[in-house]
């Protein structure tokens, strides 16, 4: 499948997001999502090239979950979908496993690092199954990240922690985000250094 990727975006430099909310009983409007908002908000904040998101709220179903994926990547050519929710020990958390279907190479990596920093937080980080991938198409490749659900969780996952004057004593997530985008040729991804600083090997 041939993706076209650059007729869909604004400039040559535009990042594609795809946020997806898992919630079986925010996507039934029982109480309102605050991962997506609080997530678009962050990414705003944190990434100074333009962005285009594209947002879906669903249920906690395997099949939607995979197919959304998919979906965003083939067909709307995102670089980076984050995901959010889902991801506990309970039969309803199916996300990366739903992940892991529409992935063609896992990175777990992403899953341990977040694990570690929720683990400053709370013992019970250690029943996240959080895991990130790269979905890979003819063309096209894209990175794909589970995050937790709770706001303040989203921020500390991917901003990692500060001491009390503000420097990081634990690299956040979203620090190696830019470098894995050019790894898997998606457009070159600056960050504003005070929210996060992207990593880069310095060049010989």
């Amino acid at each position: 499948m041939s993706q076209p990727t650059e007729q869909k975006r604004a400039t040559p430099n535009q990042i594609l997001i795809g946020l997806i909310s898992v919630s079986d009983r925010a996507s039934k409007g029982v109480y309102q999502d605050e991962g997506i908002p609080s997530l678009k908000k962050w990414l705003a904040n944190a990434i100074t090239t333009p962005i285009a998101f594209h947002e879906r709220l669903i249920a906690d179903e395997f099949e939607t979950i995979a197919s959304m994926i998919i979906e965003l990547v083939d067909e709307f050519g995102c670089d980076l979908v984050f995901t959010t929710g889902g991801t506990g020990p309970s039969r309803r958390d199916v996300t990366p496993e739903a992940t892991l279907e529409a992935a063609t190479r896992e990175l777990p990596g992403f899953g341990e690092q977040m694990r570690q920093i929720s683990l400053r937080f709370v013992p019970t980080a250690i029943l996240s199954r959080q895991t990130a991938v790269l979905r890979e198409i003819e063309d096209h490749t894209s990175l794909i990240i589970n995050l937790p659900g709770q706001p303040k969780s989203i921020q500390e996952t991917l901003e990692g922690l500060r001491d009390a004057n503000g420097n990081i004593i634990v690299p956040g997530i979203f620090a190696a985000v830019p470098y894995c985008i050019d790894l898997i040729g998606g457009p070159y991804m600056e960050t504003n250094e005070t929210v996060v600083k992207a990593f880069r090997p310095k060049k010989k």
